[in-house]
């Protein structure tokens, strides 16, 4: 992913207000972000513990999407699995993200929603940058080319599911 801007960030969201993609908490460490390493930019929002945001880039520029998650916790012996990159989690690890849908459809309350890793690293869990929380990631027999590209391309669907 090329490196973006604050305000590229903020310009890129398509299913939230102006007023309200002006307001978000946008990560300060934007420069020292491993943008080589990452096939979209996550982040929770400080402010908010039941929002996360999404910016990925697209064909058309690059997609800001507002998430939401449930934020009671799952206990410890409790294993989930992200729909993206498809490393398993402990406990809260995993959460139904929500996005509303962009345009009138989310105007009227219509969401779409995936199972994520709740801190949204998944493409540093696809490079082995990152380690769950379990310690191990599932070996697979797909390469890290592979993996990448099925991560990128789960995050695609979920996104063409926002203007449907």
């Amino acid at each position: 992913m090329r490196s973006l801007t604050e305000q590229a960030i903020r310009n890129s969201f398509v299913n939230c207000s102006k007023g309200e993609a002006k307001r978000l908490a946008v990560p300060r460490d934007l420069d020292s972000r491993p943008w080589d390493d990452l096939d979209f930019l996550g982040w929770r929002d400080p402010g908010a513990p039941d929002r996360s945001c999404l910016v990925a880039e697209r064909a058309d520029g690059p997609v800001g999407v507002t998430l939401r998650f449930p934020s009671a916790q799952r206990g410890f012996l409790h294993r989930s699995m992200c729909s993206l990159c498809v490393t398993t989690h402990p406990g809260g690890g995993v959460s139904l993200m929500t996005a509303r849908k962009a345009g009138p459809a989310g105007r009227e309350g219509n969401s779409v929603g995936l199972y994520m890793c709740t801190d949204l690293a998944c493409s540093l869990y696809v490079r082995g940058r990152k380690i769950p929380e379990s310690g191990i990631r599932i070996e697979e027999s797909l390469t890290v080319e592979q993996q990448v590209e099925r991560t990128v391309g789960n995050l695609t669907a979920f996104l063409d599911k926002l203007y449907v």
